[in-house]
């Protein structure tokens, strides 16, 4: 089965058509989903969205919503799930914005599934040669998906979602262990300084 048989895929909006130059133009401010939102692993950490002003009020099809997943359409190809949290946000371009059939796969799942070694590599292989490596909604129709029971997706969303959730643990640590480190080395060096005078 091939992900274009479960899903709608459609890309995001192309802002230059839609951007207001001057500002008797401006229609609507509203906040933009970036490139830098979005970390390799297809979580959104950085919520400092960037706000996009057009000269046009925007069709619902080109924001979030939960249950969205969203694909870079360029090289690492991150995909990323949508939480009722981020929903509302405007689409660029170059994200493709994908609508699973929920009764078949959960979006979580799809997600997990987008950003594993081997569909990446399939979508590498397919772009190589070119000098900008970019990807489109046909190639992205022709994934195929291996399909299993929504409880067996369900376990591995689980699953990934704990892994998620410890390695951001331990990002917070390595920081604050830093900074700890930051203190220590600082007062050594303060005390240093007072032992010479």
């Amino acid at each position: 089965m091939q992900l274009g048989e479960i899903a709608q895929i459609k890309t995001g909006l192309v802002l230059s058509r839609k951007k207001a130059e001057m500002d008797y133009d401006a229609r609507a401010t509203y906040k933009l989903l970036s490139l830098k939102n979005i970390s390799e692993d297809g979580m959104i950490e950085n919520d400092s969205f960037d706000e996009f002003v057009s000269n046009d009020q925007l069709d619902d099809h080109y924001f979030t919503a939960e249950g969205d997943v969203l694909m870079r359409l360029s090289h690492p190809y991150t995909a990323v799930y949508i939480d009722i949290e981020h929903s509302g946000l405007l689409v660029p371009s170059y994200f493709a914005i994908i609508k699973v059939n929920q009764a078949k796969m959960l979006p979580q799942y799809l997600a997990w599934y987008l950003n594993s070694l081997p569909v990446k590599s399939e979508l590498e292989r397919a772009q190589a040669g070119s000098r900008i490596p970019s990807t489109n909604q046909q190639t992205i129709r022709n994934i195929p998906i291996l399909q299993s029971s929504i409880s067996k997706q369900k376990v591995l969303v689980e699953l990934y979602q704990l892994h998620q959730k410890e390695k951001m643990l331990y990002k917070k640590l390595i920081k604050e262990k830093e900074l700890f480190f930051q203190g220590v080395t600082k007062q050594l060096l303060t005390s240093f300084h007072e032992e010479e005078n």
